[in-house]
């Protein structure tokens, strides 16, 4: 019998991650990506619980930390960029505003992908434009490439997918009132390997963080009630930044000579809330399923740990219907704790006042206090749902080790 055919549309973690695991499994893979190639960008992300667990297994762990961006903790700044409250990385695997684990998006798919070569086919600068769904298999049509058929397609994609819309029309994005510009400057002589925060009056925040290479990565965030900047212009974006932040201090000025000098990222924040993950042989996976935005600070986690529960569904059910079905029910309950925000995120932390200010800061010197974090205050205040997940037993194509005994009731 010819092995399973799987084309997965993304590049980025979920797909690659997903690949991974079916190779190894004796599928063979073949990952889409609409870029010209691999995307190097990206912020800062950390992997948490589960995930960890994840990645362990994968056989990468010591990879991803090699590559971690080096952050030590985060701190709370005030305009001068006087540290109002620090919060030291935790070591725990799941709380804590900096993980131990903290790296670069594109950092973490490149070793995700360096694992799928060359058993993945990768196809670059192409996307789909056609699915049909002929019962024992999906024809695919593609902007560029000759259509082909598969056993299965898995999208993971982004927030605002745009092959999910082609089988998935009812998927809703839950906006949040956030945006946020992400862009990488030069690393100066004050800056530290801290994650720094400073908050502005106006629902606005200024932040920089250290990566691996040298250099800051910064954003400028801003709440508004404004629908539909992230469509706007580049040239636009640039105007409503600069008019946004004009006359704040600390490192703004610098942020925003930046934004002429490199390209940015420029985001509207929002979940991913959807009835089904999946049609007939066509599935979803990652943030294109169920992205909880990055404020709850399990974007990644979902996509590696949704990865590999898909992937052993797949590996092992008799069929993609009955697989897509068992993986919705061993996910929907952690992806609905991840989307479960804490009662008024994001605006409080982002306050309308100078008075709000005060009060964050004041809240955040309490949790940072010795008293506190010996309460483990700080941790209940940063903490993610990142282990209410018991991962399936699977690891295809070795044998499993001593290590492995019990990993399965995550990490």
């Amino acid at each position: 019998m010819p092995a399973p055919r799987i084309l997965i549309s993304g590049a980025s973690i979920a797909g690659p991650a997903l690949a991974h695991w079916l190779n190894l499994a004796g599928w063979t893979t073949t990952i889409v990506e609409r870029f010209e190639g691999l995307r190097d960008a990206g912020q800062n992300i950390d992997v948490r619980g589960a995930a960890r667990e994840v990645i362990r297994r994968m056989g990468v762990e010591d990879a991803v930390f090699a590559t971690a961006s080096g952050e030590q903790g985060t701190e709370i700044v005030d305009e001068r960029g006087r540290t109002v409250a620090s919060f030291p990385k935790t070591a725990s695997a799941i709380d804590g505003a900096t993980a131990e684990l903290e790296i670069l998006r594109g950092e973490l798919s490149r070793v995700i992908v360096e694992t799928t070569q060359p058993a993945t086919e990768y196809i670059f600068g192409d996307q789909i434009t056609g699915l049909d769904d002929r019962g024992d298999r999906v024809d695919v049509t593609f902007r560029h490439g000759a259509p082909r058929s598969f056993d299965v397609v898995v999208i993971a994609e982004g927030l605002t997918s745009r092959t999910r819309s082609m089988v998935m029309p009812d998927a809703q994005i839950k906006h949040l009132g956030l945006y946020l510009a992400y862009l990488t400057i030069p690393r100066a002589a004050d800056d530290t390997d801290w994650w720094r925060w400073h908050t502005v009056p106006g629902r606005r925040a200024v932040t920089v963080r250290p990566d691996n290479f040298g250099t800051i990565r910064a954003t400028l965030a801003f709440m508004s009630d404004t629908r539909g900047l992230a469509d706007l212009s580049r040239p636009d974006q640039t105007a409503i930044l600069r008019r946004r932040f004009a006359g704040v201090g600390w490192v703004a000025p610098r942020i925003l000579d930046g934004l002429d000098a490199a390209p940015y990222y420029f985001d509207a924040v929002g979940q991913v809330r959807i009835a089904r993950w999946s049609r007939g042989r066509v599935g979803l996976v990652g943030d294109a399923a169920y992205c909880p935005a990055p404020l709850s600070g399990m974007g990644t986690s979902l996509a590696l740990v949704g990865a590999y529960v898909l992937a052993a569904e797949l590996a092992t059910a008799p069929g993609p219907g009955s697989a897509f079905d068992n993986f919705e029910r061993r996910m929907r309950p952690y992806v609905a704790a991840a989307q479960t925000l804490p009662p008024g995120v994001p605006g409080v932390a982002y306050p309308r006042t100078r008075a709000g200010v005060t009060a964050m800061r004041m809240l955040t010197r309490a949790a940072a206090s010795p008293a506190a974090r010996r309460l483990a205050l700080a941790d209940r205040l940063s903490s993610r749902p990142a282990d209410k997940i018991t991962l399936p037993d699977f690891f295809p194509g070795r044998r499993r080790t001593a290590g492995d005994v019990g990993a399965g009731a995550v990490a």
